[in-house]
């Protein structure tokens, strides 16, 4: 007799909505661990001239990356922890160009741009 009411039916029943719980229940947990470690980095990207390198570093940890600028003109630093950072503009690892006080702020991305009309690429910048 294979009744929907037997005991046994029943069981597999419970067991079934109990194991499909617990896989939502795992993806959920996924879904925000992932949100929350997005929540806590910022990114800086911009333009700058081909062939140049951007440096951008944490004004209180002294913490950063060096990224390439691309060949169309574009880079992009990202996963950065929050807080305030120098971008500097680089040629041969000589700095020729400094953006001071840039804030990164979790869960979004600033826009920090260099314009070899506006500031003189071919000199090397005082870092003192």
């Amino acid at each position: 007799m294979n009744n929907i009411l037997s005991p046994r039916s029943v069981l597999r029943r419970i067991a079934r909505g109990l194991a499909l719980a617990g896989v939502i229940g795992a993806f959920a947990l996924a879904g925000i661990s992932t949100a929350s470690a997005q929540a806590t980095a910022g990114a800086v990207f911009g333009k700058a001239p081909v062939g140049y390198s951007i440096a951008v570093r944490s004004d209180s940890t002294g913490a950063g990356r060096t990224v390439k600028v691309d060949s169309s003109g574009r880079y992009s630093a990202r996963e950065l922890p929050t807080g305030t950072y120098t971008v500097t503009l680089k040629q041969s690892d000589q700095a020729v160009a400094k953006h001071l006080n840039v804030p990164v702020i979790a869960g979004r991305g600033v826009e920090v741009d260099f314009n070899c009309s506006e500031i003189k690429c071919n000199e090397v910048a005082n870092t003192q």
